[in-house]
């Protein structure tokens, strides 16, 4: 038996769960085992979080089953008025938490998210200002093993060996290679950013600025991080999961003036019809997020991993930048410990610590094996843990990486920490 009991959500009994397990008992275990995963594990990836219990009642809804090509008031199919109800919804709840002039939630990922704005706003091998990978930018920000790499003419820049931007040489690139669109943004760059000083370079050279804020969407929406649309930023991205804590998928914020643009290279220019359960549940997840719970939530992600980033360097980790202003902070296990990221993570996964292996700026060893091992504080701040907990949680850590005791005992050690709290609903 998978369940003792019947399982219930929101009082109410699951009886698709029921026939999930009777129609297709293999699949049904191999869920059971990935709800235990993470019921006894611990999410340490910064991009991975526990959403709303109310997301999945929207994306198991019969939302799933309705074709929507277009937009509100203009579909290609019959049978929309509710799916426009739930879509305009969704629209002016992201305008109005993010302050913006124009929503589009239709993107399917991050990925083709960032890809609408390029194809919308530019053309095939125009030039684009982003941050380099290794230095924390993210693959769309124009890595050359992207698509988005061979198409557009991507210039990258980088950080300072203390983390910090050097805005004059960023500015000295602008100037000498004319980029229709400045991009700043990132996937592991632990240090807050100022939006103000990358406008400023964009004004400069007649550029657009877009801010891809894909990790920290969910501290700007709570109010716990600047907004780039208070610096006067023209697009603003950002995938809805993550800090979000809503459905996989990607929004597009932008002025008013780019909306036409950006829509037409959302449908039809990438992709035919949205996820409307994706849609509907970040609709609810908006809604959750313009509260007064959610804002605090959202400053104790922040606190929380300044209170991990210290006690790990009380332990003897090296972090990249030295510390954190944001969720995330990335460990240089190299140099710290003498082990490389990937075995790093690998010992992690087997006491039920959950981490992904991470590029150092200039890092000099392979991508699948670099010096780096991410960490983020989202799922366990969701979780209900606070910074009295960081500097326990940063024991396990580096006990881990260091491998100071037996696994059996570093996991039953996790386990107690995961069951004294519990996953949200």
């Amino acid at each position: 038996m998978l369940h003792e009991q019947p399982e219930t959500f929101a009082g109410t009994l699951v009886e698709p769960r029921a026939a999930l397990t009777a129609a297709d008992p293999e699949a049904a275990t191999i869920l059971a085992r990935e709800e235990r995963r993470q019921r006894e594990g611990l999410t340490l990836i910064p991009s991975e979080n526990h959403a709303f219990p109310q997301i999945r009642a929207m994306l198991g809804s019969v939302f799933a089953d309705k074709y929507a090509e277009g937009l509100p008031g203009r579909r290609y199919y019959g049978g929309a008025a509710h799916v426009d109800e739930i879509e305009d919804l969704a629209r002016a709840r992201a305008k109005a938490l993010f302050g913006a002039e124009h929503a589009n939630v239709q993107p399917l990922s991050g990925s083709p998210m960032n890809q609408a704005v390029y194809f919308g706003l530019l053309e095939p091998g125009d030039t684009i200002l982003a941050m380099d990978l290794s230095h924390g930018g993210h693959l769309t920000h124009g890595a050359p093993v992207s698509a988005m790499g061979k198409l557009f003419r991507f210039i990258r820049y980088g950080t300072r060996p203390g983390g910090s931007f050097d805005m004059d040489e960023i500015r000295a690139v602008a100037r000498r290679e004319r980029p229709k669109l400045v991009i700043t943004g990132f996937s592991s760059y632990p240090r807050d950013i100022d939006y103000a000083a990358f406008r400023q370079v964009a004004d400069e050279v007649g550029a657009l600025a877009m801010a891809d804020v894909s990790h920290v969407g969910g501290l700007i929406a709570g109010k716990a991080l600047a907004n780039p649309f208070d610096s006067g930023f023209d697009i603003v991205t950002t995938t809805t999961h993550k800090t979000l804590r809503g459905p996989r998928g990607g929004l597009i914020l932008c002025k008013a003036a780019h909306a036409r643009a950006i829509d037409q290279a959302v449908f039809p220019g990438l992709q035919g019809g949205p996820h409307m359960d994706h849609v509907a549940a970040l609709a609810v997840a908006l809604k959750l997020i313009d509260t007064d719970a959610y804002r605090a939530h959202a400053r104790q992600v922040l606190v929380n991993a300044k209170a991990l980033a210290g006690a790990l360097t009380a332990r003897g980790a090296t972090l990249v930048t030295g510390g954190t202003d944001n969720h995330l902070m990335v460990v240089d296990v190299a140099a710290s410990f003498g082990v490389d990221g990937a075995e790093a993570q690998a010992r992690f996964d087997r006491v039920g610590l959950v981490a992904n292996k991470q590029v150092v700026p200039d890092d000099d060893r392979p991508a699948m094996r670099p010096s780096g091992l991410r960490l983020g504080t989202p799922a366990v701040t969701t979780r209900g843990m606070t910074a009295a907990e960081m500097d326990g949680l940063a024991e396990l850590i580096v006990a881990t990486i260091t491998q100071a005791r037996p696994e059996t005992e570093l996991r039953a050690q996790v386990q107690a920490l995961a069951h004294r709290f519990p996953i949200p609903a």
